[in-house]
């Protein structure tokens, strides 16, 4: 990556500008992956033999759910088993039947399986995940007369790590889940280094990541590789069949990723715009695969990407590189969404919107009108988020636009550049609190926004549980990528780097 002087100079060069501009340049981390995913060929061969011998074992797999006589935990544990294996998208019509007839029929969790905190807290969970309003006060049963958790309860790990992961799933006013989350936090963190494996790496991952906040395919690898396969009580069937599936999906995202890094290539912006981030491949595997992994999804996949890559250009012009008199010209041109406004714009600026321009006529041709209006809008509306940064930043949380990390590593960078209107800034200004209480203030929103999202799963819903996922899937992408304070989009050696390449490099051994 070009040092900040060398990026003045090229582009000054490129704007044959005679005074002197001050610029907010950050020298950003070049990409970590080189040329390793800029060509990829499926061998035919062994994609024909892994699909042919995935048909066998999804029609088993299928025997297995629509089996009869098989008792309520059996039936949970098994779907559980395979939505987190990652193939529970080729039964989606036979989970959500099986899951309505227990709720229909089994509603109240009534019966003597349900003494079991385990089974009862994953029917909870897997019923909510589904959009099923499953009141959460029939965890009472397992309160005591003060309305806490019995205590009797803490040496049950397995029903401890299912009561955790269901209060994730909880919305607003939910007062029983928040202390379902203390209660088993406590006990799972006491308990987690006396554990055997492979549960011991199940409660710690739990811990650090929960299921429901997870990217489904980051889960999906950490359970086959390291929790699955490891348990003596496996099915071989479904083990082999999730291997083959992942290997299978994992080639396909493979030769997509390397079409998405053909088209960035030929950008060129490495060269041209040396002060934005390169970070064309984690735009692909986590804000795209993380989105919608699904085969069927491959065109979509393709687009998205390259639309995340765009506005990830746009947003280091405004935040690391353009001067407010140009970044007004830009934002205009932007919602004018005109080729003729290109005169108007310094050449540095031209160059990426030009390629806006360009990527928008792709979409032209290839999808239909609401594809285009879809592109247009996050294009459109991300860039106005962005602009506004510059008076209003706390408001863009409060609206839900922005992860506390991400405020609070706003308020760090810009503080060092001499800026003053972050979003903490404002909120320490107007509301005469510390940095702490308004980071404290920060991730209570955050919170909130969780709840909202799952309330927002929840039926009767105005479009398809599809669609819903999505917008969950991208919560999860920011939870995980903004983690602990950390910009891990920024900077992905630590956190992405290794899912990038259990999800794109190394294949499942099977």
């Amino acid at each position: 990556m070009a040092s900040a002087a060398v990026c003045n100079n090229i582009v000054n060069h490129i704007e044959d500008q005679v005074e002197e501009i001050i610029r907010p340049v950050v020298n950003f981390s070049p990409s970590l992956w080189g040329d390793r995913f800029h060509s990829f060929s499926i061998d035919n061969k062994v994609a024909q033999k892994y699909a042919q011998e995935t048909e066998a074992f999804k029609e088993q797999t299928r025997s297995m759910l629509l089996a009869t006589g098989r008792k309520l935990t059996e039936t949970l544990n098994l779907i559980d088993v395979i939505e987190r294996l990652g193939i529970a998208y080729h039964f989606v019509k036979e989970i959500d039947e099986i899951l309505d007839r227990i709720y229909n029929e089994n509603g109240k969790f009534e019966g003597d399986e349900y003494n079991d905190l385990c089974i009862f807290a994953l029917q909870f969970r897997l019923l909510r995940q589904h959009g099923y309003n499953i009141s959460p006060k029939i965890f009472s049963q397992f309160q005591d007369e003060n309305g806490k958790f019995k205590k009797s309860l803490a040496s049950d790990v397995l029903g401890l790590l299912s009561l955790y992961e269901a209060s994730h799933v909880r919305t607003h006013g939910e007062d029983i889940l928040e202390d379902a989350l203390a209660f088993s936090t406590t006990h799972l963190e006491s308990a987690a280094p006396h554990l055997n494996s492979p549960l011991r790496e199940q409660v710690m991952h739990a811990l650090e990541q929960s299921l429901h906040k997870g990217i489904p395919r980051v889960e999906t690898r950490f359970f086959i590789s390291s929790i699955y396969q490891k348990q003596e009580t496996k099915n071989d069937v479904l083990l082999r069949f999730a291997k083959l599936d992942f290997n299978l999906l994992q080639m396909l995202h493979k030769q997509e990723l390397a079409e998405v890094l053909k088209w960035w290539k030929d950008l060129d912006f490495v060269t041209t715009l040396p002060y934005a981030r390169d970070r064309a491949v984690e735009c692909y595997i986590f804000w795209t695969i993380g989105v919608y992994f699904e085969p069927q999804y491959s065109q979509a996949r393709v687009m998205h990407a390259k639309t995340i890559a765009m506005i990830s250009i746009v947003d280091d012009t405004f935040d690391a590189y353009g001067i407010v008199k140009e970044l007004e010209t830009y934002t205009d041109a932007i919602q004018r969404w005109d080729i003729n406004e290109i005169d108007r714009l310094p050449d540095y600026m031209k160059i990426s919107y030009k390629a806006l321009l360009d990527l928008y006529e792709d979409y032209e041709k290839e999808l239909s009108s609401d594809g285009r209006s879809h592109v247009v809008y996050h294009a459109r509306e991300r860039m106005k988020e962005i602009v506004r940064n510059y008076n209003v930043e706390a408001k863009w949380f409060i609206e839900g636009y922005m992860p506390p990390a991400l405020i609070y590593l706003a308020f760090e960078v810009e503080k060092s550049r001499g800026q003053i209107a972050t979003g903490i800034e404002c909120y320490m200004r107007d509301y005469g609190v510390s940095t702490e209480e308004a980071m404290v203030k920060f991730h209570e929103m955050a919170e909130t926004a969780w709840k909202d999202v799952n309330e927002g799963t929840l039926k009767p819903a105005p479009v398809t549980m599809d669609i819903l996922t999505r917008i969950l899937n991208l919560a999860c992408i920011i939870d995980v990528t903004y983690k602990h304070n950390q910009d891990d989009y920024t900077h992905p050696e630590k956190v992405l780097k290794p899912h990038i390449i259990a999800l794109l490099v190394d294949s499942i051994e099977i």
